[in-house]
């Protein structure tokens, strides 16, 4: 017996996979311009345009620029700390693999792409923003931190690291990856040789630098008095 075939779905109309893409080119829309332009100069018109859509229907997904420069940050950047998250608590390997791990997994998802920009237009535009200031300390700086604060207080309760301030801890982490987006964004013009700069290269230093200062050494041997 032959069976009955299933009754193929019918195929969505062209105007409805549009209406759906809709929300995702407008934020694609908006990070180039937000990184190529800043904050400040992005006009929403230019937005739409560049996304093919009307001003009207980019304000019926996003009632404003601050709405829309949001949603960019949630969706370039936010989104992948609980993926970090979940990937550290399944980590196996030691506490310098795990550092090691996050550094090349921010360079390969944030650092090395369009969303490093956003970082350069916050130094240069939160003053002016308050608003969007705090947004981004709230949604980005901070639960980057508690990240990193986790690696390095698992490498001090295993003995790998040795006791730090973790406030200052942090920051000794953060400043290569700062240093690498601003290079990429704004630095790189001013730096001879920039083209021969290779960021991997770079990572890979800074790592070994940041595990020889965290890493617990022996005491030295106390001399024996005879």
């Amino acid at each position: 017996m032959v069976p009955t075939p299933l009754p193929l779905s019918p195929p969505v109309p062209k105007r409805e996979r549009r209406k759906e893409a809709r929300p995702g080119e407008l934020l694609e829309a908006a990070l180039d311009l937000f990184v190529e332009k800043g904050y400040a100069a992005t006009r929403v018109e230019e937005v739409a345009a560049r996304a093919g859509v009307s001003k009207g229907t980019l304000f019926l997904y996003f009632p404003s620029k601050e709405d829309l420069f949001k949603a960019v940050v949630r969706e370039s950047i936010v989104g992948r700390f609980a993926e970090w998250s979940t990937q550290m608590d399944e980590f196996a390997g030691s506490t310098g693999e795990m550092l090691r791990a996050c550094y090349q997994a921010w360079w390969e998802r944030i650092g090395s792409t369009r969303a490093s920009g956003i970082t350069k237009l916050m130094l240069c535009e939160a003053g002016n923003f308050p608003e969007i200031a705090q947004f981004y300390q709230r949604e980005v700086i901070e639960p980057a931190q508690q990240l990193i604060h986790r690696v390095l207080a698992r490498g001090m309760a295993t003995g790998e690291f040795r006791a730090v301030d973790p406030v200052y801890a942090v920051h000794a982490v953060i400043a290569p990856l700062m240093f690498l987006m601003l290079t990429k964004h704004s630095m790189g013009a001013c730096v001879p040789n920039a083209d021969d700069f290779d960021p991997q290269a770079f990572i890979d230093h800074q790592i070994d630098s940041l595990l020889y200062g965290l890493c617990a050494r022996p005491a030295p041997a106390v001399p024996v008095s005879l």
